[in-house]
């Protein structure tokens, strides 16, 4: 997942100051057990492992965090949230629902939202919800990006 979905780097971030989603950390007791799934079933690559922490990539400039509970160096930890989305390719999204399957993972979709974009939902080991989402991927997504989802 290395190739970046936006056709150009010179589209225009919705904020002067923030250019995108550097990374985005979950908590689990079990770093390790769910980096496990995430390189094995979403095929990320592990860059760092510490006994407290696991680092994988989603793409070149954004990284997902596992931590175990508790404070870290910087008075932060992981907790809860409602769901994330991954941004996927339209037509790998079959693909990658089967492949969750394959792993005995309960797999809803693909369901169709209105504008023609495409999700599948599941939760990973540690029980979030987890979206993959072809939206980027997609004439108007490419074209407007989240603006477009006002």
């Amino acid at each position: 997942m290395s190739a970046s979905l936006y056709p150009s780097a010179a589209q225009a971030p919705l904020s002067p100051s923030i250019a995108g989603l550097a990374e985005l950390t979950l908590e689990t007791d079990d770093p390790a057990g769910l980096a496990r799934f995430y390189a094995e079933v979403l095929g990320l690559e592990v860059i760092s492992s510490q006994p407290d922490r696991v680092w994988l990539a989603l793409s070149h400039d954004t990284r997902l965090g596992l931590w175990s509970p508790g404070a870290k160096e910087f008075g932060d930890r992981g907790g809860s949230h409602v769901h994330f989305a991954f941004a996927a390719r339209r037509d790998r999204l079959p693909e990658l629902a089967e492949r969750i399957r394959t792993a005995g993972v309960e797999v809803r979709g693909p369901v169709a939202h209105p504008g023609g974009d495409s999700s599948i939902y599941f939760r990973d080991p540690a029980g979030n919800l987890v979206e993959a989402w072809d939206y980027l991927d997609r004439p108007r997504g490419r074209r407007d990006g989240v603006r477009a989802l006002r």
